[in-house]
């Protein structure tokens, strides 16, 4: 088992001196907070890609449902870290937005593994151009909607900074 770091903490005594403790630093992946906020969003995440595939049923076997809930993924988790990072240095809430929103909410909406569960129901049942189709549009279609999800984002920003309302 890896030994983690350890770091030195200035801990001020009753007596109004100062002493330094030595404690552990926990990695940023196992923090409860940080794993409660991705828990939390993913929860919610995927609770909104059912109720869209609810909404959104199968076009004639094609998965309607995951193509969108793919390609609007692709384009808000492209808008959320584009704005995250053109808004300064990475601080506690910044980290926790992108974390809860990123990770965990987009994260649990997007569904690769569906794709791929589609993309072999489809090729089983004989219809392989219809596959192939479909993968190579949601993987362009989700190329586009990233790109198109960090030209918001820096417009956004930009305008912002000028100080109009965004």
């Amino acid at each position: 088992m890896r030994e983690w770091r350890r770091i030195h903490r200035p801990v001020l005594r009753k007596n109004g001196g100062v002493t330094h403790q030595t404690s552990p630093t926990v990695p940023a992946y196992l923090r409860p907070r940080n794993v409660g906020l991705v828990f939390v969003g993913g929860a919610i995440g995927v609770l909104a890609r059912e109720a869209l595939m609810l909404a959104l049923p199968d076009a004639g076997g094609f998965p309607l449902a995951v193509f969108v809930a793919n390609l609007l993924g692709a384009f808000l988790l492209a808008l959320l870290l584009e704005s995250i990072s053109r808004l300064g240095p990475e601080t506690e809430s910044r980290s926790a937005m992108r974390l809860l929103l990123g990770t965990g909410l987009l994260g649990g909406f997007t569904t690769y593994s569906a794709l791929a569960l589609a993309l072999a129901a489809l090729s089983a049942e004989g219809a392989i151009w219809v596959a192939a189709g479909y993968g190579l549009a949601t993987i362009v279609g989700g190329a586009v909607a990233s790109w198109c999800g960090v030209l918001l984002a820096v417009a956004l920003v930009r305008r912002r900074e000028r100080g109009g309302n965004a």
